[in-house]
């Protein structure tokens, strides 16, 4: 069975690799779908697995209506569970290095306008506890374009407000500083200062790794990620962006520092990329920026 071998992967990825729970977990779905696709072949052992199988388990994703960027991840966590397999003796052969990751059509990320990030952070500021601290988590998200994840793991004691920056704890556990200032500074100021305390005298039954936690619920626990997801598809409703999502407000922060005049590699570091390539998509979306410019500033150039 290959259940186990999973687990043990999984725990390699842990442990040795530093992943975070959330990569881990997201594998474990993967690899669980992978069994259970194996299991139905009759494939109880890595040695009974070839390119034929790994092909087939493709189309099979495909065939299910899984969006070309999760085919992708899934065949990409597999070939990293077949080299596992290989480099512990588990079996001789990888089938999976005779299987090409699928090619996925370049798609823009979704960003908004710099006006429509104004309208969104500048309307109407609700005074309540939950309000200030609505308006901090937007600000921040923004700001200092960070991953919802990080933003809900921010600890109080990764706040140095004198300093200007936070420090975030992203993927695979890696540490990295993100530079706050401006209405994003003052906003969270403001939040620590005056909302934070009354939420957090409302906890009852916290956890304690829950007790620093910058943004607080109305309880007074660490808000989740599922909250921020609800308090950002509300802030977009409100100017008319339906279904926002908090990584929106990250690519936003990306191409608004590129358009701004920022160093590629400074916010390839801002956003705790580790490879260039992840950040050059934010290229493309500046060419269109300055077509559009070229296009509305050049006598020769208009229509």
């Amino acid at each position: 069975m290959l259940e186990p071998l999973v687990r043990e992967y999984l725990a390699y990825l842990r442990i040795e690799r530093g992943c975070s729970p959330l990569t881990s977990e997201a594998y474990g779905r993967d690899l669980a779908g992978y069994a259970a696709f194996l299991e139905g072949c009759g494939i109880a052992e890595p040695a009974g697995i070839d390119r034929a199988v790994l092909v087939d388990y493709e189309a099979s994703l495909v065939e299910q209506g899984f969006a070309p960027t999760t085919v992708k991840r899934r065949v990409s966590v597999l070939k990293g569970f077949h080299r596992y397999l290989v480099r512990e003796g588990y079996t001789s052969k990888n089938p999976a290095d005779a299987v090409s990751l699928p090619k996925v059509p370049e798609r823009l990320p979704d960003v908004l306008s710099i006006d429509e990030v104004g309208r969104m952070l500048d309307a109407h500021i609700d005074p309540s506890p939950t309000g200030l601290r609505d308006r901090a988590l937007l600000e921040v998200l923004y700001g200092c374009g960070l991953r919802v994840s990080e933003a809900a793991g921010l600890d109080t004691g990764d706040v140095f407000m004198e300093e200007g920056f936070v420090r975030v704890l992203g993927k695979g556990s890696k540490e990295r500083i993100a530079p706050i200032a401006g209405k994003a500074a003052e906003c969270l100021s403001a939040y620590l200062a005056e909302a934070r305390p009354p939420l957090s005298r409302k906890a009852t039954k916290v956890k304690p790794a829950d007790v620093s936690a910058v943004f607080l619920n109305a309880r007074g626990g660490r808000l989740t990620r599922q909250s921020i997801h609800a308090i950002v598809a509300k802030a977009g409703t409100a100017i008319g962006r339906e279904g926002l999502h908090p990584h929106t407000l990250r690519h936003s922060f990306a191409t608004h520092m590129l358009e701004g005049g920022a160093d590629l590699r400074v916010i390839q570091e801002m956003l705790g990329h580790s490879d260039i390539s992840t950040t050059q998509i934010y290229t493309h979306i500046d060419r269109s920026h300055l077509q559009a410019e070229y296009v509305s500033a050049h006598p020769r150039a208009k229509r």
